[in-house]
């Protein structure tokens, strides 16, 4: 028994020693094991929110970077290079301001410096060290004064004369507006801005109206890539942090609470006495008439609040640009690879460009043909385009009921090939339906341009059948080399071409050109066979046997236009003349036009004893295939019409 007393009491010993004398202090310990963690979490917390926030506001760089450019106002235009533009990443934004109207466009380097070669103008460059330079550049080529077209003032140049100031002031007063080497082009009085994003082989001219100074302010402004993308998680973070901290700071003093309640005494526990229960109800009961409050779960959700308050706001505040883009980009899709040749010239046009410039035509053309204004028509036509046009208009004035020509659509564009060149004169084939539902037509163009000052003007136009099928052709940002007249890489070659096509209209299967035509899918020879039918039964009806008609095809004046398709031949667009010649078979006989008022409003006469000779002009596109191909020419599409008719000599 004194053993077991004497090993009791060291045992209570070593427990007050190490513990305390009251339990509760055993349990001091966890409780403030969870108070420093929740220290910990608050400052862990303040930290990364902290820096969340400085990210967002005093850390966080400028959105976007400026230059500007200022000249002395001494030339009409300023061409601002694209290396300039390109100095920065990303689009650019370029505001100009002047005291009166301002004029914006944009377009190849190279394009616009041929367009400004005739005039002084102000370069803006980089320098050596990648700042802004200006200086002016002087005339290169003298202009020579020749007709003035639609946006054309100074019309061709002579590329071989020396610049000198007559020069300079010749080409001053020349409008930028409605250029068609200009890729787009913005215009607006008193300041402009504009949002661009253009290569490096891209330049923009501004000027005011081509006579008075260019504007000379002028401001770059490029963004900055001042995303935080750490900025969202590290608030984000900061709250979770934050909400466990509090966590575990309401659970220490939940426990601290709970170890403040009256507890049972530990072992050894003194002997109980038993009590005694008076009569009276109350007597020596034992009760607790008051308790501490405890913190109910209503007011620890309330102390939680703040926090999860304080996280909301910081997430709701945070862009997409404070987070880190972890989506994935989509996948593109396989398409076919174009390989343009090494040394390859660009595209005279891009495929925008060219629907502009088929939109112009066919609004100034339609404006001529509503007019009947020759001098309009010239602006955008040439050769057989134009002198078809000019014909029509002649018998409109002369003949109230005599139909215009079919109009030329502006739109959809299917189809454009352009010309790779860095020179003029420059090509551009286009197939453009009509959006007239009444009167369905696909129309088939070769536009050209003569010089870097003139317009695109169509001299070939003529109507594609439904069952045609064109050559494979290269993407409009390919683009297609020009054939030479004389190229011998094709089974005929161009400048051949029409005077093979009218021997084959002269002698039919007797030609030696029959076998080299696909004369079974050819839609123009029986129309010429009809039209010579129709004629010789006219002449046959009014002469009576006294006169008589001849029929003869020759090749046009205009040279041919060829450009070449992926499969090395070519499309080829040449002009023949049909002409017809009658003729009274005796003296005393005369040919009257009493049926033919055309005939008569172009000569003038309505009877003549030496006869008339008619002429037809038709624009013909050809599919020419390679040298050494079994296949035949293929006729794409024609437009034939009245070209002239005169007195026989």
């Amino acid at each position: 028994m004194l053993l077991a007393e004497n090993f009791q009491e060291s045992s209570d010993s070593l427990k007050r020693r190490f513990f305390g004398d009251h339990p509760r202090r055993r349990l001091g310990m966890v409780h403030s094991v969870r108070f420093v963690w929740a220290v910990v979490a608050f400052i862990i917390a303040a930290v990364m929110i902290g820096a969340g926030i400085a990210q967002r506001t005093v850390f966080q760089g400028p959105a976007e970077a400026s230059e500007s450019i200022q000249t002395d106002r001494s030339t009409a235009y300023t061409m601002i290079d694209g290396a300039v533009l390109g100095k920065l990443p990303g689009a650019q934004t370029l505001r100009v301001e002047g005291s009166s109207n301002v004029f914006v466009a944009y377009g190849r380097t190279e394009d616009m410096r041929a367009w400004l070669a005739d005039a002084a103008y102000t370069a803006v460059t980089t320098g050596d060290e990648g700042g802004l330079q200006t200086s002016v550049v002087q005339p290169t080529v003298t202009p020579r004064p020749t007709a003035p077209s639609a946006g054309d003032a100074t019309g061709g140049t002579d590329t071989t004369g020396a610049a000198d100031s007559t020069g300079a002031q010749a080409a001053g007063g020349r409008s930028p507006v409605g250029s068609d080497l200009w890729l787009d082009e913005f215009e607006q009085p008193g300041a402009l801005t504009q949002t661009l994003q253009l290569p490096a082989d891209m330049s923009v001219l501004v000027a005011s109206d081509g006579t008075a100074p260019a504007p000379s302010s002028i401001t770059l402004t490029w963004p900055v890539d001042n995303s935080t993308p750490w900025a969202g998680p590290l608030i984000v973070g900061g709250g979770i942090v934050l909400l466990i901290g509090l966590v575990l700071y309401i659970l220490g003093i939940r426990h601290v609470r709970r170890s403040r309640r009256p507890r049972r005494k530990g072992l050894p526990l003194p002997v109980t006495e038993p009590i005694a229960i008076a009569d009276t109800p109350d007597k020596g009961v034992i009760s607790e008439s008051s308790r501490r409050p405890t913190l109910g779960r209503g007011r620890r959700a309330l102390i939680a609040l703040p926090a999860l308050g304080v996280s909301a706001a910081l997430f709701a505040g945070c862009s997409a640009d404070a987070w880190p883009q972890l989506a994935a980009s989509d996948s593109p899709s396989p398409s076919t690879t174009v390989i343009v040749p090494e040394g390859q010239f660009p595209p005279a046009v891009t495929e925008a460009q060219a629907q502009r410039i088929v939109s112009r035509i066919s609004q100034t053309v339609a404006q001529a043909d509503a007019a009947m204004d020759a001098t309009t028509a010239e602006t955008r036509l040439t050769g057989p385009a134009l002198a078809e046009r000019k014909t029509n208009y002649t018998l409109r004035a002369a003949i109230p009921d005599r139909p215009a020509l079919p109009a030329i659509p502006a739109e959809p564009v299917q189809i454009t090939l352009p010309q790779t060149t860095n020179t003029w004169p420059r090509t551009v084939m286009t197939v453009v339906e009509s959006d007239d539902a009444s009167a369905p037509t696909t129309t088939i163009m070769m536009m050209t341009q003569d010089n870097p000052w003139s317009e695109y003007r169509a001299s070939y136009v003529g109507n594609l059948e439904a069952s045609t099928n064109l050559p494979e052709l290269a993407a409009p940002y390919v683009g297609a080399t020009q054939v030479p007249p004389d190229s011998s890489f094709l089974v005929m070659a161009p400048n051949e071409l029409a005077a093979a096509y009218a021997d084959l209209i002269n002698n039919g299967q007797n030609s030696t050109s029959w076998a080299k035509f696909d004369t079974a899918n050819d839609l123009l020879l029986p129309a010429i066979e009809d039209n010579k039918k129709k004629r010789t039964d006219e002449l046959n009806q009014t002469g009576q046997g006294t006169a008589e008609i001849s029929f003869t095809a020759s090749a046009g004046p205009t040279a041919p236009i060829a450009l070449a398709t992926l499969d090395t031949g070519a499309i080829v667009a040449v002009n023949v003349y049909e002409s017809d010649t009658a003729k009274p078979t005796n003296a005393d006989a005369v040919i009257k036009l009493d049926n033919n008022p055309a005939v008569k409003a172009l000569t003038g006469v309505d009877q003549s004893a030496k006869g008339f000779t008619t002429t037809y002009s038709d624009q013909i596109f050809f599919y020419v295939p390679s040298q050494g191909s079994n296949d035949p020419i293929r006729l794409l599409g024609y437009r034939s019409s009245l070209l002239e008719a005169k007195v026989s000599p």
